[in-house]
């Protein structure tokens, strides 16, 4: 049976067969039994590598951070995560430099502030995702929206709309024109991507 450690591009973690290419945390998320009894305890939310320096360790071992994983970059950032200052280091600054160009930053940021920021974007009443709205047209590639009507995650990528799926994109249908869109990419990582930061998709993308 599949545990329940993959992530959606709305932050849900859910149980599926399906690994993913990245890997992530957000604290200490499970209990003794390895089920998900919350959704976040730190700020610090990451992507990290599958692999790194040769380091082992079990899946959801007690007492330890909750290993996540996501079927791409492009997935976690929506999800409100940020790369590892660690093991993606590069792309780490990439996309701190990117996101300072694209907020209007004047001085150095930190992770801890991308944090910060980030916190209060991706998160709502509740718990809930906060998203918001904008024109599909003025929006970058790799970033995650709803279309109306239609509750399902879809990626933006090269004039198509892709639909996620925990194996892949599947379904994709050509980019509309004139349509108000809810975006799940919290707007600061939006701004980082129009400033040049290229989010990382599944193969499946095309």
């Amino acid at each position: 049976m599949p545990r329940q450690n993959r992530v959606m591009p709305a932050g849900e973690i859910v149980a599926t067969p399906e690994r993913g290419t990245l890997m992530g945390n957000r604290g200490l998320l499970h209990d003794g039994d390895g089920r998900i009894i919350r959704l976040w305890r730190e700020r610090r939310w990451i992507i990290c590598l599958l692999r790194f320096k040769g380091r082992r360790r079990q899946v959801m071992s007690p007492g330890l951070y909750t290993e996540l994983f996501f079927l791409d970059e492009a997935t976690a950032l929506a999800a409100g995560h940020r790369p590892c200052a660690e093991c993606r280091r590069e792309r780490f600054v990439a996309f701190r430099d990117a996101w300072l160009r694209g907020n209007g930053g004047g001085g150095p940021v930190t992770a801890s502030d991308i944090d910060r920021r980030l916190h209060a974007e991706r998160l709502g009443p509740g718990g809930t995702k906060r998203t918001y709205q904008a024109g599909l047209d003025g929006l970058p590639g790799g970033v995650f929206v709803r279309l109306p009507g239609d509750e399902r995650p879809w990626l933006l990528w090269n004039g198509l709309l892709l639909a996620w799926s925990a194996g892949g994109y599947r379904e994709r249908v050509r980019r509309p024109r004139g349509v108000e869109v809810a975006v799940l990419t919290p707007p600061s990582t939006v701004a980082a991507v129009r400033a040049g930061y290229a989010p990382e998709v599944h193969g499946s993308a095309g």
